[in-house]
């Protein structure tokens, strides 16, 4: 009976130990699982808040330039989908060039650690939306260029942050003229801010509209047609210098409407048959123009009238014969002209080219080559202008005797005739009449 109760002890003393040491081993697994479990959440919360800013995490391959003392950050054309993060870049940037990437939605606070930026280019995305507070920290902003997008509304508190806000281009995007646009376009209507965004224009249909059978509604005649627009027809790049890239745009005419400040301007590639006068007038500023590969014939006097920048001209790959007296007067800068591919016709008309390059021998010229006559076929033009004056018959001017007064009766009564037939003056010089002519004889 002691012996069973011995027994009976010692199990109950291993089944309490044994008890104890699982509860210590859950114990010890719990603390364990918990410190996993919290590493593990803040893992998911890490990743979670990579993904919802990956643009932002991910350094893209951007430039960084330095002009004029400002940082200028070029992320065009990169493929992006989302704001890349400030901290990427080595410098604050002052100008951000996100053009021609694929932006649909500018969220809130987008442009944390932007609060420097001076200029912000988001043109030819696709954005559709724009948060109330995407812009939020941009108080030094100058210039937003949103234009060449999809956004049909933005509202007027999106606008707030940017006090300073000086250039706003919004021109090319589907405005949709309802209600809910009302307080953007009674802002814009504020008469400081007039200049903000210039060429929007409504593409959705805005509701019911009148009848357009009534006849005492005033139409526009259909053979009136207007230039195109160069804000609507081009894209405008205002940084690292104001460029207008008009290329490839099917147009048939210089557009109207050129920007004051545009230094380089592209109208390469369309199909202008005539520069007509005063097409460039309001682009005073130009530097560069490119006129390549179009089916340009003629340039009217007046055409480049008022270029008096202008240091590079390309006009090859067109359908020039010659270039009209008085065309290139205004050129006083001009160092780089481009003739090639021309079928230039080395007759008398080419020899303006000739003269005006001889006047100024500060411009590279290339490409001047005549094409007709065949004889002149691939022949450089002033060698051909240089032949010709070399061929002029000199032994006929020589030949040719200038009468004298003297010796030709015919012509000493024809000088008679026009002093009034009198051959003899007897009267005092107080007393004689005025003369019509006088005549000198320089010996």
């Amino acid at each position: 009976m002691h012996v069973a109760s011995s027994v009976l002890w010692t199990l109950m003393v291993l089944l309490l130990f044994s008890t104890a040491e699982m509860r210590r081993a859950r114990r010890g697994k719990g603390l364990k699982g918990a410190r996993h479990g919290l590493a593990r959440d803040r893992a998911r919360g890490s990743r979670r808040h990579g993904r919802s800013g990956s643009g932002r995490l991910t350094a893209p391959n951007c430039t960084e330039t330095l002009q004029s003392r400002d940082v200028f950050l070029d992320c065009q054309e990169r493929g992006l989908i989302s704001i890349p993060g400030a901290h990427s870049w080595s410098q604050e940037p002052k100008h951000l060039l996100l053009a021609r990437n694929r932006i649909r939605i500018l969220r809130d606070g987008a442009f944390t650690g932007y609060e420097g930026l001076r200029s912000l280019d988001l043109q030819q995305n696709h954005i559709l939306v724009v948060e109330e507070g995407a812009f939020l920290g941009l108080w030094r902003l100058k210039t937003l260029l949103l234009q060449h997008n999809k956004l049909a509304m933005v509202s007027e508190e999106a606008l707030i942050p940017m006090p300073n806000l000086q250039y706003l281009r919004l021109y090319d995007n589907p405005w949709n003229c309802a209600c809910s646009l009302e307080s953007l376009i009674q802002t814009l209507q504020v008469p400081s801010n007039r200049h903000l965004a210039n060429h929007a224009r409504q593409e959705s249909d805005p509701g019911p509209q009148r009848d357009q059978t009534d006849p005492s509604e005033s139409r526009e005649p259909s053979g009136i047609r207007s230039k195109p627009d160069a804000t609507i027809s081009c894209h405008a790049y205002l940084f690292p210098e104001p460029r207008l890239d008009c290329s490839r745009r099917g147009l048939t005419e210089v557009p109207s409407g050129i920007p004051d400040d545009i230094v380089h301007m592209d109208l390469s590639h369309n199909s202008i048959r005539q520069l007509r006068a005063r097409d460039f007038h309001e682009a005073r500023s130009l530097r560069t123009l490119n006129l390549k590969d179009n089916d340009l014939e003629h340039m009217e006097k007046g055409s480049l009238s008022g270029l008096l920048h202008l240091h590079e001209l390309d006009l090859s790959d067109n359908d020039m014969h010659f270039v009209q007296y008085g065309v290139l007067e205004d050129l006083y800068f001009l160092s780089l002209l481009k003739l090639g591919g021309n079928p230039w016709v080395c007759d008398y008309s080419i020899h303006y080219m000739v003269y005006w390059l001889h006047l100024h021998p500060g411009v590279r010229q290339s490409g001047l080559l005549c094409r007709s006559p065949v004889e002149h076929t691939g022949e450089r033009v002033e060698t051909y202008v240089d032949s010709y004056y070399r061929e002029c018959p000199r032994e006929k001017q020589r030949s040719h005797v200038e009468p004298d007064p003297e010796t030709d009766p015919e012509l000493w009564e024809s000088l008679m005739e026009v002093q009034g037939g009198q051959t003899e003056e007897l009267d005092p010089s107080h007393l004689r009449g005025p003369q019509k002519y006088q005549i000198i004889r320089l010996t």
